[in-house]
């Protein structure tokens, strides 16, 4: 472990050790690559934060000139997307259309207290099937614009996701467009169905924005960072916070939906990692089932020795990361098989066909993957 990141293990943890933090400073640091590090997990205003209570300690001049300009650009862009999503909520309640926002700025003011306490660059909304065309006109009504093409395109080979992101260039602001949790290859602790029954009301400036409740944010935020494979400190650390704050959660419960969903594991691995790494405790109705599976321990180890690893730096997801979703091989299976039949843009980018021909993308994928294949064992 590096002690770059064993300082930001401290200021992940929902209850930082000041003390500790100080201490940690003190022992070799490389200021640029703790300021890098924080970058790449996504947890530089949780640093600027124990630096600010400890008086930056002893971080170099340039170091803290770096960290104060993110610290404005990141407040300019937080206010920017709060405004956003006031304006987008106010558009599709006036068309009558079902949303729920999460993660971005409600995220941020649910779990650490203010708009800029988190680092996000984009808005998250779901809305259902039937409503996504709607609310796109929406969205683009507000200057924002798709870089994955026009609507047939994304109804080809983007679908499957069931996502879709728009961009404001000028803003560098995003909005990312759902109506179910995860791809429709693997399943998720949480169904879009839930997050309407039981959303609650959170006031974003001016304006009250349905978001998920407690129960439901606790199986998205363990869905999201399995799907992602844990590989940033913010997702644990957002994980972490939920159980600190929440310890009345019943925790059982929230394992049964998951399991009936067909990836309880998922919650165990979020309580398992965010106890190794931040040391939260698993909530006391999960301890016997975390203890009691191999994977999730196997799973843990992994994850953390990955992000323990000095050479460590967060990568971009590979297609079958999400995975980790699936408690049974059978639709691990299952998915492999779906993403190998499942035509995508890439498929598109390889060769150019007609629209009129994309139906034989779903034959020519698996051989182009098998090309591939063969290519890399060459």
């Amino acid at each position: 472990m590096t002690a770059e990141f064993e300082v930001l293990r401290e200021v992940a943890r929902p209850r930082p050790n000041l003390e500790r933090f100080r201490q940690s400073l003190g022992d070799g640091v490389d200021y640029a690559a703790l300021v890098t590090l924080a970058a790449s997990h996504g947890v530089r205003p949780a640093l600027l934060d124990c630096l600010g209570k400890v008086s930056w300690g002893s971080m170099p001049a340039a170091e803290r000139a770096e960290l104060e300009r993110f610290r404005q650009y990141h407040l300019a862009r937080t206010l920017t997307l709060a405004g956003d999503l006031a304006q987008l909520a106010a558009d599709l309640a006036g068309r009558s259309i079902r949303f729920v926002a999460f993660k971005g700025p409600t995220l941020s003011l649910a779990l650490y207290g203010d708009l800029a306490g988190r680092e996000y660059n984009d808005l998250d909304l779901i809305v259902p099937p039937e409503q996504v065309d709607v609310a796109e006109d929406a969205i683009l009504s507000m200057d924002y614009r798709s870089p994955q093409g026009d609507r047939t395109f994304r109804r080809m080979f983007l679908s499957p996701q069931r996502q879709y992101a728009f961009v404001r260039d000028e803003a560098h602001t995003a909005i990312d467009l759902h109506w179910a949790f995860s791809g429709s290859h693997v399943p998720f602790p949480l169904a879009a169905a839930d997050a309407w029954e039981s959303a609650i009301p959170l006031t974003v400036g001016n304006r009250t924005v349905p978001v998920l409740s407690t129960p439901n944010l606790a199986l998205l935020l363990a869905g999201h960072g399995t799907k992602e494979g844990w590989t940033m400190l913010k997702w644990v650390s957002d994980f972490a916070r939920l159980v600190d704050r929440h310890p009345d959660l019943d925790w059982e419960e929230l394992y049964r939906r998951a399991r009936e969903r067909r990836c309880g594991e998922a919650v165990l691995l979020a309580c398992s990692v965010a106890q190794t790494l931040l040391e939260v405790p698993i909530p006391e109705a999960l301890g016997d089932f975390v203890a009691g599976s191999d994977r999730v321990r196997r799973r843990t180890a992994a994850v953390a020795a990955s992000l323990r690893d000095p050479a460590y730096a967060p990568r971009g997801i590979d297609h079958f990361t999400d995975l980790l979703l699936c408690d049974r091989w059978i639709d691990r299976t299952a998915a492999r098989l779906k993403l190998t039949f499942t035509p995508t843009a890439g498929d598109h980018a390889a060769l150019q066909l007609p629209p009129a021909l994309w139906g034989a993308y779903y034959v020519t994928r698996p051989c182009r993957l098998a090309f591939r294949a063969v290519l890399g064992r060459a």
